[in-house]
């Protein structure tokens, strides 16, 4: 049976305090715990070693540039991937690819947050129809909807597939909020950054209070 991580620890602390362990062992006894230590990581094996310590990749051939993204195949899909091309298309058109896809992530994991509705549409939509009170300006400024440029709707359409089939690498840390450099929002003060890419910055939550 593999051995796991809190064996290996264990063995290790038991090695130490056999030697004698203490906060001045010395030179030799802790030659001899990394020995004991190493030997308790080869058991464990190479392929469950590496399953330790990285973190499983997503299989992805996503390239952040936008020759890249125009030469893949046009997207469609169902109401949550308009939803999505359309936030991607009013909040970020203007960004680099890297940071279209970044925006699409932040909403995604939005969807995975219990502080927030359980669907696309449902996080892009939330508290339209109170101008200014909605989390996407967009939805809530009190401007038509219009999408006047065809190739990038196209483009972030692709992005927005791409976000919903889980083919591309994590690229904010778990970030739920980001904004652009040329603001300075007062919830950026109390969350914790987690990236910048291009002109947005990106934040996920510390688990308190603006005002604690």
């Amino acid at each position: 049976m593999p051995i796991s991580r809190f064996s290996i620890f264990a063995l290790a602390v038991a090695a130490f305090a056999t030697l004698g362990g203490g906060a001045y062992a010395s030179a030799e006894k802790a030659e001899d715990l990394a020995r004991i230590e190493q030997q308790g990581l080869k058991s464990a094996g190479e392929a469950r070693l590496q399953d330790m310590i990285t973190k499983p990749a997503i299989a992805t051939n996503v390239q952040f540039s936008r020759n890249w993204i125009d030469a893949q195949p046009k997207a469609r899909g169902s109401d949550e991937w308009r939803c999505l091309s359309e936030a991607l298309y009013f909040e970020a058109r203007g960004e680099t690819v890297k940071g279209q896809f970044a925006v699409a992530e932040v909403i995604m994991n939005r969807v995975k947050s219990a502080r927030f509705p359980g669907s696309l549409c449902g996080v892009i939509n939330q508290g339209t129809g109170k101008k200014y009170q909605c989390q996407f300006t967009y939805t809530c400024d009190g401007h038509a909807e219009v999408i006047a440029e065809p190739a990038a709707f196209a483009r972030v359409g692709k992005i927005a597939r791409y976000i919903l089939d889980g083919k591309v690498p994590n690229l904010t840390d778990g970030a739920t909020h980001y904004h652009t450099t040329a603001v300075n929002p007062r919830w950026a003060r109390v969350y914790t950054r987690t990236a910048r890419i291009g002109v947005h910055l990106f934040y996920r939550h510390t688990w308190r209070s603006a005002s604690n």
